[in-house]
């Protein structure tokens, strides 16, 4: 009985989730513009240098029933650059988790080398860092304050992380495999009888363009994802006008309707504002009735050095 308080906190740590099921990766509506944390092999694929920063609000509003837990909120920065030379690109990101009494900060940095296949670009990636997680045990709520076991104030702990990745492109559309948490690092926070291992997920992700006019093209996208028990998708279709502005909806499984819009800021079309609302559709009792994100992403002029020119193109750069 003296663990049975501590077994339901590690219980509810290794269940804790931002999505609607228990994975334990972050799921984000702008995952079409977000391939990089979908698969490293991401990494330089668009033949230009991106900076990238993404912030999501889950359930807005939402409020605890006692203390501070509130609802989950994730940021990410990446950034990835080809490197003309090696044919091959460069990655980095890093995100940050709260999902109420559980923080996990995850930096990542990742390689990616790029084969060419007549008009298409199959590229191979990994991607290597450290994820950490820290727990505030004063905001959970025993059940029996006496309990020997219980911790108190806040604690943290960091682990090696590992992950592969292929992504494939074409003119007309784009396909990629993501596989995280390939070393199934444990947390056990000092206690050796009870473990908490990350799972291994997997992220399937695909596109098509469809041009309708010079002016005006469509992105038809999908997500799959899975922590090897349960499976998330997610479906979008997004018009581009003039390459200028977007909107579109997304459809997300046994959750929410999102609607996205976005819109270019500079002339060049360098630094773009992206944004995602989802009505929550599931389960609105528990939850709140919307989520927001926010997408902020630049790229940095092409250098005329690098020995590679980058054409452009209606729908991406090579």
């Amino acid at each position: 009985m003296l663990k049975k308080t501590f077994y339901t906190l590690l219980l509810a740590l290794a269940g804790s989730g931002s999505g609607v099921f228990a994975q334990q990766d972050p799921l984000f509506t702008q995952y079409m513009f977000n391939n990089l944390y979908m698969t490293p092999a991401y990494a330089g694929v668009d033949g230009v240098t991106r900076l990238t920063a993404v912030h999501r609000s889950q359930w807005l509003g939402y409020q605890s029933s006692f203390n501070d837990g509130g609802a989950p909120v994730t940021q990410m920065v990446s950034f990835n650059a080809p490197i003309f030379k090696l044919r091959s690109g460069f990655g980095a990101y890093v995100m940050n988790d709260k999902l109420g009494p559980q923080n996990n900060l995850e930096a990542q940095t990742m390689y990616a080398y790029h084969l060419g296949i007549k008009d298409t670009k199959l590229s191979l990636g990994i991607k290597a860092g450290i994820y950490s997680q820290a727990i505030d045990w004063e905001m959970y709520r025993a059940s029996n304050p006496d309990d020997p076991l219980l911790k108190h104030g806040k604690e943290s702990q960091i682990r090696p992380d590992l992950g592969l990745g292929a992504f494939y492109r074409a003119e007309k559309y784009y396909l990629g495999v993501g596989f995280n948490h390939l070393l199934r690092s444990e947390f056990d926070f000092g206690q050796d009888d009870v473990r908490s291992a990350l799972e291994n997920h997997i992220n399937f992700t695909g596109g098509y363009f469809y041009e309708v006019s010079f002016d005006l093209r469509v992105q038809f996208s999908a997500a799959v994802r899975s922590d090897l028990n349960r499976t998330q998708i997610d479906f979008a279709g997004i018009g581009y006008l003039k390459d200028t502005m977007w909107g579109g909806l997304a459809f997300r499984q046994g959750e929410a309707g999102s609607l996205l819009l976005g819109y270019a800021l500079l002339k060049d079309k360098s630094l773009k504002l992206g944004s995602g609302i989802d009505f929550i559709v599931k389960d609105r009792d528990a939850k709140d009735n919307f989520s927001l994100e926010f997408m902020l992403s630049y790229e940095l002029p092409v250098n005329p050095g690098s020995g590679k020119k980058v054409v452009r193109t209606p729908r991406y750069r090579h």
